[in-house]
Order: structure tokens, then sequence, then C-alpha cells
């Protein structure tokens, strides 16, 4: 199945209207916060000479980090505007973006053909796609690995919810970045807890590591608290 025009087009407008501005979007948070982090988390299980794709790239920061502990990182993305962003603030150098529909199993295939079996790195994506689509999104990532390649994921967890509400409800309204989440329809941390190790398991991948951990945003409450949202991380291997 692909995703349906609506989604897509959610994701188009959120990105069309979003600026080049580092930290415009909510999860747009710096590298040393996230990316770094994380492969530090991969690293121990992946082959850093195998090319790592970055699924839901957004605006490539993650991606553009990600060249530096890999051999060659590919930033994935639904969105053509945010391809669009990616390639503005910087590819080359064994970086490089390129629009897909992680439902669309043809060209998830094509792409593991051309890079062969590769590392992945996937930062809050099944939990916002629509409940259709999240298996074709688990069997993207197993595509993606083949066998030697390995997968980090992390997603919200159910715990998220409460943090985005209590933000929702402040006095003055939703915080400005996490109101645009809102107006374009998006819906962060849709998941249930057991639907994603499930979903990881049933496209064929083998839970290796995991473990709790937080996403820090880059919007903050009234009193200046940075939102960060509770999450679960998997390190994945092809079975």
């Amino acid at each position: 199945m692909n995703v349906s025009d609506n989604y897509r087009q959610n994701w188009e407008s959120f990105w069309s209207g979003t600026s080049d501005a580092r930290g415009e979007a909510i999860w747009d948070s710096d590298p040393s916060l996230t990316a770094k982090p994380h492969s530090d988390l991969l690293l121990p299980y992946a082959d850093p000479a195998r090319a790592i794709v970055d699924l839901g790239c957004g605006n490539g920061t993650q991606t553009r980090y990600l060249a530096t502990r890999f051999a060659r990182a590919v930033g994935v993305d639904l969105s053509h505007a945010a391809v669009e962003h990616a390639r503005r603030a910087g590819s080359g150098d064994g970086v490089e973006f390129q629009q897909l529909d992680l439902t669309d199993a043809e060209a998830v295939d094509a792409l593991h053909d051309r890079l062969g079996d590769s590392n992945v790195y996937m930062r809050a994506v099944i939990h916002q796609s629509e409940p259709a689509a999240r298996p074709a999104v688990a069997a993207a990532v197993a595509a993606i690995i083949g066998t030697e390649g390995r997968a980090f994921v992390v997603e919200l967890t159910s715990a998220s919810r409460d943090v985005l509400g209590r933000a929702a409800a402040e006095p003055a309204g939703p915080p400005p970045k996490l109101q645009r989440i809102y107006h374009h329809g998006l819906k962060p941390a849709d998941a249930d807890d057991e639907e994603i190790p499930r979903l990881l398991t049933e496209a064929g991948l083998e839970i290796l590591a995991e473990g709790d951990t937080a996403l820090p945003q880059t919007e903050h409450l009234a009193d200046g608290t940075r939102i960060d949202l509770p999450a679960r991380w998997f390190v994945l291997a092809g079975k």
C-alpha cells in the first residue's frame, strides 16, 4: 500500500511552510542530543564501512552527522519539500538525499539494490505513520538492512502523550512549534507501546538491544523547560 493523499499533503504543507533555519521543526534537535548518542548505541553492532540510510530524514540535520560516523549517508523522506530543505543545507562528501515513500516496496527494493545491505537510522517515524502503513514502514527497515546491515529505531512511547498534553494545556496554549504540528494534522505518539516491537519482529527483524530514552525537542514550556519526549530505542538485525 501507499500512504494516503491526505497524509502526504500534511507533510508537504508542513515542510513547505518551514524555513531553512535550524531548529524550526520541533524535532530538529542538535545531533549531539540525538544522532550522536544513537550512533554510539548502534556502532557496536554495525559495520561503519556500510552506508547508513536515514529514514524520514526531514531537513537532513541528523543525516549529515551520520555521514561522519559511517562511510556514506543517504537521507530519504516522503516529502519533496523536506528533501529540498536537506539539499539546500548541503549534500556531497558522502551525503545524499532523495524522496522515498517507505510504503512503496518496489522503490525501497530499488534503493537496497543500489546500496546493498545498509545500516538504518529511523527516529520517530512509525509512531506518527498511518496505522495501515506501519507494517510497510517496518518492512522497509528489514528490506534495506538485508542480512548484513543493522538498524537503530527509536519511537515515542505513550508517556509522550502526557508530556504533549501538558504542553498543549498551558495557559497561553500550545508552544508555537507544537501548535504547528497540530495545525498540519500530524499525530505524534499515535502508536501503542506494544505495537512497535510487534511490528518490528513481524517484519522479520531481530531485536539485539533495546532501552528507554527521551527525544529532546527544540521547543520549551512557558517556564523555559525543554520538552523531552519519552521514547524507546531498538538495535535490530535481519533474521
